[in-house]
């Protein structure tokens, strides 16, 4: 064999063996609130065969980027940065970050003003044209445009939310603590744990814009606190986990009026726990099964989801941690990462198929005080 021959052959070899190998691993970013054990945000790769983590380090210094989404090229990330003194008016800020598949390193692009108090959600328009926010003190929502380049404008509009309820220690005001679009994307649901109810708004992804529908929000039982909300992926029926009171409510969707309607709610709970309260909620790819996370309790309880929306417990898995804020499946369904704030640690999780039951995985990989969690392909 020649030498050229040779050269050629282990040349083909190395490129089977690198394409193999990014095709098996994801980025995986880390949102933290920052301070003594955290600087920013996070990056690690995530092998899909055998769920480990691989720590690439910090690869964005930024003040408590509680909240990552990613736009829908996987080009860009945006971090909430959930905070009360970027501007006069004490808001939070909204960052841009360049994606490098390669590295896992993260480019700086610019910073705009969430123009409230304490942003903690975001969400990307299915055209990656504009970012919409909650403000959870400031109790609104926020949307700001995406340049080309991916750079964050100023925001274009702010939507104030309104009410309070019984609850006098958290309910006293509203707090917006999720923004999520439909899966059509014409609609933006942001549940609100002050105001006890789920605002509804008409999505125009021209503009931005976003507009009150005719029915305009969902009332949540009295002191339940809704804080996320996640839908089916058919879009037939939604899901809210309030953080007050443990539970999740089970909602049907009408894609073409924007209505919610109530069908039942759960407990995300065995028996009473002295201090839990849930934080997290997500529906896997498939459709059967809907999660939720236990803070104090500190597992993830899952279950199956009925052909009429309503949940059949599966289990409740502890998450190897304290304080599992949040927690996302990876694209293929295959995988729960789970991020333990208290305990600065992440726990992997196989999900079985047929059941929607978790099995821990491999070692915990260590973080300072991990909030978010998301998926780059």
């Amino acid at each position: 064999m020649s030498r050229r021959l040779g050269g050629l052959l282990l040349a083909m070899l190395v490129g089977t063996v690198m394409a193999s190998t990014q095709s098996t691993e994801m980025l995986v970013y880390i949102g933290t609130y920052t301070g003594q054990n955290s600087k920013g945000i996070y990056a690690f790769r995530f092998n899909q065969v055998t769920g480990a983590l691989t720590s690439i380090g910090l690869v964005a210094e930024t003040p408590s980027p509680s909240w990552l989404v990613t736009s829908p090229s996987g080009q860009f990330l945006y971090a909430a940065n959930e905070t009360d003194d970027v501007d006069a008016d004490k808001s939070g800020g909204v960052s841009a970050f360049r994606i490098d598949r390669a590295t896992g390193g993260l480019t700086t692009l610019n910073s705009q003003s969430s123009r409230g108090a304490h942003p903690c959600h975001l969400a990307v328009d299915r055209t990656g044209t504009h970012v919409v926010v909650a403000n959870y003190t400031g109790g609104n929502l926020a949307v700001l445009p995406i340049a080309a380049d991916g750079r964050l404008n100023p925001a274009s509009q702010v939507v104030k939310h309104l009410g309070s309820s019984v609850n006098a220690d958290r309910q006293k005001e509203p707090h917006a603590h999720s923004i999520d679009f439909d899966p059509a994307g014409r609609f933006a649901v942001s549940a609100d744990l002050g105001a006890d109810r789920i605002f509804v708004y008409r999505y125009d992804p021209k503009g931005g814009g976003l507009s009150a529908g005719l029915h305009p929000a969902v009332a949540a039982d009295p002191g339940a606190g809704p804080r996320h909300v996640a839908f089916l992926p058919d879009g037939a029926f939604a899901f809210a986990i309030n953080e007050l009171t443990s539970t999740i409510t089970s909602y049907t969707w009408d894609a073409s009026r924007g209505a919610l309607k109530t069908l039942s709610t759960i407990s995300t709970l065995p028996a009473p726990h002295r201090g839990n309260s849930t934080a997290e909620i997500r529906v896997h790819p498939g459709g059967r099964f809907v999660y939720g996370s236990n803070r104090g309790h500190d597992s993830i309880a899952v279950y199956r989801v009925s052909s009429t929306g309503s949940l059949s417990l599966v289990e409740y898995e502890p998450t190897r941690g304290k304080t599992p804020r949040n927690f996302t499946i990876d694209p293929s369904g295959q995988w729960i990462v789970a991020a333990n704030q208290s305990s600065h640690s992440l726990s992997v999780f196989r999900i079985d198929q047929k059941t929607g039951a978790l099995t821990p995985t491999g070692p915990l990989a260590q973080v300072g005080s991990p909030v978010s969690v998301v998926f780059v392909q």
